[in-house]
């Protein structure tokens, strides 16, 4: 099992900077995928940014061509993920959640309840 709790969250006018923690505990040693994903008012949840233990990273917003405002990392030592997000526009608005994603011994998604960010102009 493995809990994921999410903090950082705030409301802050649009072009500025947050950035979002999730501390991990219990067993991680088989998650192969730590992403942040967004769920925006009346939207389904999706995924904003992921990462894979070896550093791999996969970011929507570059992967669909527009700039990168968002970095994720790892602590690996204190079992922290950040999400480091600058220029941040209005539909950033939503409910951030830390997910960790194992394969084995079969497929598992691990949840936090999230943390809300509001971007205001």
């Amino acid at each position: 099992q493995v809990q994921l709790v999410e903090s950082g969250g705030a409301s802050v006018q649009s072009g500025r900077s947050l950035k979002l923690s999730c501390a991990a505990s219990g067993d991680i040693s088989r998650i192969v995928v730590w992403g942040w994903y967004r769920q925006a008012p009346g939207k389904q949840r999706e995924l904003v940014i992921s990462i894979k233990p070896d550093g791999e990273i996969y970011d929507v917003e570059q992967q669909e061509g527009r700039a990168a405002r968002f970095v994720i990392y790892r602590d690996s030592v204190k079992n922290m993920l950040y999400l480091q997000m600058s220029d941040l526009k209005a539909e950033d608005t939503g409910v951030y959640f830390c997910n960790a994603a194992e394969l084995r011994p079969y497929m598992t998604d691990y949840w936090g309840r999230g943390t809300q960010v509001t971007v205001t102009s």
